[in-house]
């Protein structure tokens, strides 16, 4: 494992030629995103790609995000570049966005699962972006952790996953997101988004009035056409107990502590109020907004599962626009 810092707004050029070079002789590369850290290799190389699947314990019918700078990049890797894709790409890319199109014949198999679609994305992270330019193609990479646990949004949470593995790591700090990208099928007539994440359902509506979100699982050997649909996901190693709301997250702390296990209060917005009683157990707060909660989320879960406690109560998010991607996260970290 070797670890290269890098300045997040402006990387240092030998550390990202390092980083390229490692990619092009077919090895992998972790690199920050807006949304979190990615565990890259070059889209074109079936074996690189197939080691992806290795090292994170994935199975092979899960397709991966391919990485490009932009719109001209996307398009070489899609049979057909659909007007909704057009659209969508130049209103958000670079960004948090995610466009699933039909596949043309350079990508390989093991990037989409089997599928005849592929997942693209245009990342705007400058450090992800001078990597894509100096590797000269597309790099293919989901999330730098192990199948169906949190996904790491700094450095050391990939090494504290993948601490056995030969990879090199670009740290550019924390990621500014968060929480990952934001997926739409541009495939068909009717527009979805198979996963909500960074990019909010509201921006998106803005630009497509019609989207449509729907809340799907996928069973274990289905074949899909986003990451991210398993029904558990994005899960710590710490049991996470989600409450309806407030109260009942404070009920349901309460009822633990009395039996006697070791737990933590994650909730939302306000700290413990006055009128509220202590719940006997050590209160964490997620930001009241869900931008900065989606931001927070990951890094928290990470903290709390070093203290090794018997469960973790949450806070559902607020059932209203916005909290959707970090709603979504929390049930099948839940699940």
């Amino acid at each position: 494992m070797r670890v290269l810092s890098v300045d997040a707004q402006q990387p240092d050029r030998r550390a990202i030629a390092e980083a390229a070079a490692a990619i092009r002789a077919g090895k992998l590369v972790v690199f920050p995103t807006e949304t979190v850290y990615g565990l890259g290799a070059r889209a074109a190389d079936p074996n690189a790609v197939k080691r992806i699947f290795e090292v994170k314990g994935r199975p092979p019918r899960h397709p991966l995000i391919v990485h490009v700078l932009g719109e001209a990049q996307a398009q070489s890797l899609a049979s057909r570049w659909p007007s909704l894709a057009a659209d969508l790409a130049k209103a958000f890319w670079p960004g948090p966005l995610t466009l699933v199109v039909p596949k043309g014949p350079r990508v390989p198999p093991e990037a989409t699962g089997g599928g005849d679609t592929v997942a693209l994305r245009a990342p705007s992270h400058p450090v992800a972006r001078a990597l894509i330019a100096e590797v000269g193609e597309p790099i293919v990479a989901p999330s730098a952790n192990r199948y169906q646990s949190l996904s790491p949004t700094r450095a050391e949470h990939v090494l504290a996953a993948f601490g056995d593995q030969d990879l090199l790591i670009l740290d550019g700090g924390p990621c500014p997101s968060g929480i990952e990208s934001t997926v739409v099928d541009a495939c068909g007539e009717e527009p979805r988004v198979l996963r909500p994440g960074a990019l909010s359902l509201e921006a998106l509506r803005a630009v497509v009035p019609s989207l449509a979100f729907v809340p799907m699982t996928a069973g274990p050997d289905s074949a899909r056409a986003s990451p991210g649909m398993d029904a558990r996901h994005y899960a710590p190693r710490t049991p996470l107990v989600l409450a309806k709301d407030r109260a009942a997250a404070l009920d349901r702390a309460r009822a633990l502590v009395a039996s006697g296990e070791s737990i933590a209060v994650v909730l939302i917005g306000d700290p413990l109020l006055a009128r509220e009683p202590d719940p006997g157990a050590p209160i964490h707060v997620l930001p009241g907004s869900p931008e900065s909660a989606g931001a927070a989320l990951y890094a928290l879960l990470y903290e709390l599962d070093e203290e090794k406690l018997a469960r973790v109560v949450v806070q559902a998010p607020p059932a209203e626009p916005g909290w959707e991607a970090v709603a979504d996260r929390l049930r099948r970290a839940a699940h």
